[in-house]
């Protein structure tokens, strides 16, 4: 499939945000990450649990607590900075415009609500249907992201749904208005390998047949082979690297990036063969200021690692944030 070309649907500059507790010291969650969708193409966020990505997508959404944070940068989607709407103005567009598939559709669905009236108060809310109008295309709705018997399970609750059909609802409740920018956060983290791939077809014949934008949020470079037209690597708050799958996943230079390709099991690998693994923990790190935050953990690092930070170079067809990049031909 072609990489879309053309002007992106949204493109986020220097988005930052920084948590502050009375009496503690700020942290910057994420650090001037920048990025482009445009219509039609799957953006990948890649990074292990703490590297800021899912605070990047709430960011976005606006659905990040009123209180104790502060976000910069912009965010524009169709000539509008997302950043600077109110929140009244933002609840309009979400939903409508830009819909989110949340980690866990257990706690992100109503418990005591119906899955129905769920998917129904959405278009009551932004198409202006009435219940009666928008039960119907509900059942359409369900029946499309492969629900079976979608008109039973209109009238089921959260609790009576297997793990794969509370996140096929949850995408429906997301197409709802068919929004054009769709943002997946680790959809398929909790479900088996059958129903994950299940859920990965649906999105990906999402994109190509409604020319929808898709942000796809994973600790799972074997989700991002299959999806993603452009992968965007993400350690301590920020993009490290950047570049399309196929060039990435064939000629990494990161040892972040290197680091995560050498953990996925391989089916060709010699019998007994153990697992790469990259040492200590997210929380291992230096700030950006005045370091390499990989450092710490990094097999190549140097003394300037621990003593300058590494400015992002543009590359051709992809991006390197690194002091002593290795790049490592795969098969």
């Amino acid at each position: 499939m072609t990489r879309p070309t053309g002007e992106p649907l949204l493109s986020v500059r220097d988005l930052s945000v920084t948590f502050q507790r009375h009496g503690e010291k700020a942290f910057t969650a994420v650090d001037g990450v920048s990025f482009d969708v445009r219509p039609g193409e799957t953006l990948g966020l890649v990074g292990e649990s703490g590297c800021g990505k899912s605070v990047t997508s709430l960011a976005l959404m606006g659905l990040l607590p009123a209180r104790g944070n502060t976000v910069t940068g912009t965010a524009t989607y169709e000539g509008t900075d997302l950043l600077s709407l109110s929140r009244s103005e933002m609840r309009d567009r979400r939903g409508r415009d830009i819909a989110m598939i949340f980690q866990d559709p257990l706690s992100s669905l109503n418990p005591v609500v119906p899955i129905g009236l769920q998917v129904t108060e959405v278009m009551e809310r932004h198409r202006n249907l009435s219940r009666k109008e928008a039960m119907p295309e509900a059942e359409e709705l369900l029946a499309r992201v492969g629900i079976p018997d979608p008109r039973a399970r209109l009238k089921n609750y959260p609790h009576q749904l297997s793990g794969g059909m509370r996140q096929r609802a949850l995408i429906a409740m997301a197409l709802a208005c068919q929004p054009r920018l769709l943002i997946a956060d680790e959809p398929t983290t909790a479900l088996d390998v059958t129903i994950q791939a299940q859920i990965l077809a649906l999105l990906k014949e999402l994109v190509e047949d409604t020319g929808t934008a898709l942000i796809m949020i994973t600790h799972d470079l074997g989700v991002v082979a299959g999806l993603c037209d452009e992968v965007n690597v993400l350690y301590g708050g920020r993009i490290v690297e950047r570049g399309d799958r196929h060039r990435l996943f064939a000629h990494a230079a990161h040892p972040y990036t290197n680091g995560l390709l050498g953990s996925i099991p391989r089916l060709d690998a010699p019998r007994g063969e153990r697992l790469e693994a990259i040492p200590g923990s997210v929380a291992d790190n230096l700030p950006w200021d005045s370091a390499c935050a990989f450092a710490p953990r990094c097999p190549r690092a140097l003394d300037r690692c621990r003593e300058e930070t590494p400015v992002w170079e543009e590359r051709p067809a992809t991006g390197l944030r690194c002091h002593n990049p290795a790049e490592v031909q795969r098969d």
